[in-house]
Order: C-alpha cells, then structure tokens, then sequence
C-alpha cells in the first residue's frame, strides 16, 4: 500500500474498524473514520495523527438516517478529500427468535449491514471507473454468510448478501485496478456480542482476538484477496459446509446461536 493513501473506514470509532484504522495508519496511509460516537472518533484521530504523522479526519455521523451517504459523499467533496481505499466495517446484529425482535431493528440492520454498504461500493466504484485507481475495497462481511443463521436470521442473510455482492464486484473489477475483497471472521471479541445479546449463546463462548483479524483482513485486502477468512477452523467450516445435509446445518447452527 503506497505512502498517503486515503482510506475512508465506516464503523471507525471501534472492533474491527478502529484496529483497520492503526494498521492503514501505521503503514503511512491516511484516514477519513466514520461513526456515531463523535467523542471517540476525535479521541482515535488525534492519537493515529501523533503516533504515526499521519492526517486521520473525522466524521461522525449516523449511518442509518436518511441520505446519510449523500451527506457523508459531499463533505468528502467539500473537504477535497478522495479515498483510493473503501473499508465497510459498520453493521451489527441481534439474537433472538425472529418475532420477537422489533421490526424497526430489522429495517436498521438491513440499511445499515446492505444498504449502506451498497451505495458506498457503488459511489466509489462510479468515480473510480475509468481512472484506473490502484484502490481496494474491503467489506467486512462473516463467516455467517455461508450459512442460513437460526435466532440470528436477518443478520445472517446480510452477510449472505455482503459476500455474494463482494465476490460478484471482485469479478467484474479483475484486472481494472479496484480489487474488492470480503473479509469473513467467526465471532470475534469486539463487544459484537454484548451489543447483539448473544454472550450466552455456545458460539461466543470462544471468540478471535480482534487485532488477528484485523491484521489478516488488511494483508489479504493489499493482496487482493477476494474472500478472506481469517481463522483456520472457519476455513475448514466453509469447505465442508455445502456437503451437509440442510437441516443438519440448521440444527448445528440453531444450537451454536440459541441463546441459553
């Protein structure tokens, strides 16, 4: 990744994305961090600028609002400010039985994990056409979007469609200049699990070490990789997923997401 490289990072202010951010820091490149928590993200700015002289701007700003992404594209027009490098990292979930959860979470969740990340791909995609960037998308997707997700149904079905549309980009951009990679880790220790209400669920019992994955997500976006799943054990999850019989699959992961 060449020196001053603009990266642009939504879900910035923590987890995966504040970690994304050192990394693309620490290699010379420089930040736009996105989120809600203005407080955070001026506090993780100053301390990327001192430590590592480089420029990190912040922007805080809730994603799911109404035309949040025409707003957050025209301060990037107002500031100069042109990103050769997009990092989708802003999305959540929630564990429950389907009904039970309020409609209005669903809504958020979709906009937020899909639709955002949709409209951001697109924006970057339509200016870098043509101009032949040496640029990379990196859109944090999970090992759930190999898998119907049982009490965590919705959120699964996001991540289905963030894979699929990552690989189905890495596609049309080979040998365009843009390499768009989907990142897939297993659960990881990022507050994820708090925020969704699944700590007593079996399948955060044990979670990766959120550097790891970010320092794996961020080698395979540099080198293109177009899906990136950073634990061995998930590897080994998505090759033999497919040859498990439907509702066996269903079973396992209903158990591993049941909440206790």
């Amino acid at each position: 990744m060449p020196t001053n490289t603009l990266a642009l990072i939504t879900g910035a202010s923590g987890g995966i994305g504040k970690e994304l951010a050192h990394l693309h820091a620490q290699a010379g490149g420089d930040l736009v961090l996105v989120a809600r928590r203005g407080d955070l993200l001026a506090e993780l700015a100053e301390e990327l600028q001192t430590k590592y002289q480089i420029t990190a701007t912040p922007i805080a700003l809730d994603l799911i609002t109404p035309n949040a992404v025409e707003h957050l594209t025209s301060m990037l027009k107002a500031k100069n400010l042109a990103p050769t490098v997009l990092i989708n990292n802003a999305g959540f979930g929630a564990v429950n039985l389907f009904e039970d959860t309020d409609l209005d979470i669903y809504r958020a969740m979709i906009q937020l994990n899909m639709q955002v990340l949709t409209e951001l791909c697109h924006h970057f995609l339509t200016i870098w056409h043509g101009n032949t960037p040496q640029g990379h998308i990196l859109n944090v997707a999970s090992v759930a979007g190999f898998m119907p997700g049982p009490y965590q149904a919705v959120y699964f079905a996001t991540k289905n469609y963030v894979l699929a549309l990552s690989e189905a980009l890495a596609y049309e951009w080979r040998g365009r200049g843009v390499a768009i990679s989907a990142l897939c880790p297993g659960p990881v220790d990022t507050g994820f699990a708090t925020a969704a209400n699944a700590t007593s669920a079996k399948g955060f019992k044990k979670m990766a070490n959120v550097s790891m994955i970010a320092k794996r997500g961020y080698a395979g976006m540099l080198r293109g990789q177009p899906v990136i799943i950073p634990e061995l054990p998930n590897r080994i999850i998505r090759r033999i997923v497919s040859l498990f019989p439907r509702t066996l699959l269903l079973k396992i992961v209903a158990d591993m997401m049941r909440p206790q």
